[in-house]
């Protein structure tokens, strides 16, 4: 059983800076390929960020150049680094993990899922 926790979310204002984190439970973290994805009122869960048990990163164009994915497999924690936030990025952000050799960019390829934390971006 893999448990996921997200924290770093909050109220920032457009141009401003967050930092999400997810971290893990369990000693195969190396292992898992994490996502964060994000969920708007009314609108479906969508892909933000990616990044493969090999280190390899993937990127929403909304978000390219704009934010960045690490993980810290020594802290069983993966970031999400912010910038340049803008209001459309209002949303409930969660992390999600699979052992999965790629990096699927769809959220019903992943197992296990966070509760997630909730970004405000105002304008």
């Amino acid at each position: 059983q893999v448990q996921l926790v997200e924290s770093g979310g909050g109220l920032v204002q457009a141009g401003g800076s967050l930092r999400l984190s997810c971290a893990a439970s369990g000693r195969t973290f190396s292992s898992f390929v994490i996502g964060w994805f994000r969920q708007a009122p009314g609108k479906e869960r969508e892909f933000v960020a990616g990044i493969s048990r090999f280190g390899g990163k993937d990127y929403a164009d909304s978000v390219k150049g704009r934010f960045t994915i690490s993980r810290d497999n020594a802290k069983n924690t993966v970031y999400l680094q912010m910038n340049s936030l803008k209001p459309e990025d209002t949303a409930l952000y969660y992390c999600a993990a699979d052992f999965n050799m790629g990096l699927p960019l769809e959220a019903g390829k992943y197992d296990y899922w966070g509760q997630g934390t909730q970004v405000t971006v105002s304008s």
